[in-house]
C-alpha cells in the first residue's frame, strides 16, 4: 500500500475528503516529526513506541582495503511494537 492508496482508504473510513485526510495526515507527522527532534518519545497504544538513540562511535574495517575507519556517533530512529500489534502477527 502507498501513499496514496492509504490516504484514499483513510478518508473513506472517515468520512473525509482527500485533501482533509492528507491535511491531518502532514499535520499528524509533523507533529510527531516535532517531539522526537525534541527528543521525546512517542507511544501509540495499539501500534508501537518510536524514539531517538544515539548510536555511539564505533571503528569499522573496510573488507577491501581493510583499513580502519572511525564511524561518527548519529541519532537513528527506532520503532518498538506493541505487544497487541506483534499478538496479531503471531
Amino acid at each position: 500500500m502507498n501513499n496514496k492508496d492509504f490516504t484514499a482508504e483513510l478518508s473513506r473510513r472517515m468520512g473525509l475528503t482527500i485533501k482533509e485526510t492528507n491535511e491531518l495526515m502532514s499535520a499528524m507527522v509533523g507533529g510527531m516529526v516535532h517531539h522526537l527532534q525534541d527528543g521525546k518519545t512517542i507511544a501509540i497504544h495499539t501500534f508501537g513506541t518510536f524514539e531517538v538513540k544515539k548510536k555511539a562511535e564505533r571503528i569499522t574495517v573496510n573488507p577491501t582495503t581493510k583499513q580502519r575507519l572511525l564511524v561518527p556517533p548519529k541519532l537513528v530512529l527506532s520503532y518498538r511494537p506493541s505487544a497487541l500489534l506483534k499478538d496479531k502477527f503471531k
